[in-house]
């Protein structure tokens, strides 16, 4: 074991109240692709850049772009969670993680087990008609074609996710930023620390063992961090 891994064992051992903060890189073990990296997303060729087809104004101004955006690749079926989702689970089953704080939309710290989790920007398993609020699960848009109506009344079915342009939930928001506070061992994995205002929250932390688990650079300097740079899912397998 990696000297750097091994210290991050002793502080898990020791942590009574952690939390994980955590992006894509968490799910690409799980074969879900990420956003940044050199085969995520934003390197892919299409007719408009990734972070236009997923603002607010694409999503009211071309809505069958959008989803067929969404549909070819943010809707992952089959995909299971990975040895990080399901340790995280058994940290909270064991009392020791106070939460999770996840930029993902994809379920997957739930499907592992995980219960607080807080989804920042949402996720694909939930649905809502534009007008009446009627609620859809996620296969309700994984089968429908083009631009999803409402079986009720017929108006439009949005992603309960948030695209660019929109707020972060407040309810969601605050849990986060209580969690984070409270923590006595912050770990951040699986993100590049580039979309606000979620990779602010981090700065809420007031302990002393930070622990940063991403393969490549990220935005933000974090001073006395433990950083690993080896995939996520491999390093928690062996805390």
């Amino acid at each position: 074991m990696k000297e750097e891994i091994q210290k991050l064992k002793e502080w898990v051992d020791g942590a009574k109240k952690m939390v994980f903060f955590g992006g894509a890189g968490v799910s690409t073990e799980s074969g879900i692709p990420d956003f940044r990296s050199t085969d995520g997303l934003y390197h892919q060729q299409w007719k408009y850049p990734p972070e236009t087809i997923l603002s607010h104004t694409f999503y009211e101004s071309n809505p069958e772009e959008f989803f067929r955006f969404y549909h070819a690749k943010l809707l992952a079926r089959d995909v299971k969670p990975n040895a990080a989702h399901k340790k995280l689970a058994q940290w909270e089953r064991e009392g020791k993680l106070l939460a999770i704080v996840t930029q993902n939309i994809d379920g997957l710290h739930q499907a592992a087990g995980s219960r607080n989790v807080y989804e920042l920007h949402g996720s694909v398993h939930r649905n809502y008609c534009e007008r009446c609020g009627q609620f859809y699960g996620f296969d309700y848009i994984y089968y429908s074609e083009g631009v999803p109506k409402c079986e009720k009344c017929g108006g439009r079915v949005k992603p309960d996710v948030v695209l660019y342009e929109e707020g972060l939930d407040s309810k969601v928001l605050n849990g986060a930023i209580d969690a984070i506070s409270q923590a006595d061992l912050l770990i951040i994995g699986g993100t590049s620390l580039n979309v606000y205002p979620a990779a602010g929250l981090i700065h809420y932390y007031r302990g002393e063992r930070l622990a940063l688990v991403n393969k490549s650079e990220v935005a933000q300097s974090l001073h006395n961090a433990l950083v690993i740079r080896d995939p996520i899912g491999e390093v928690f397998s062996q805390l």
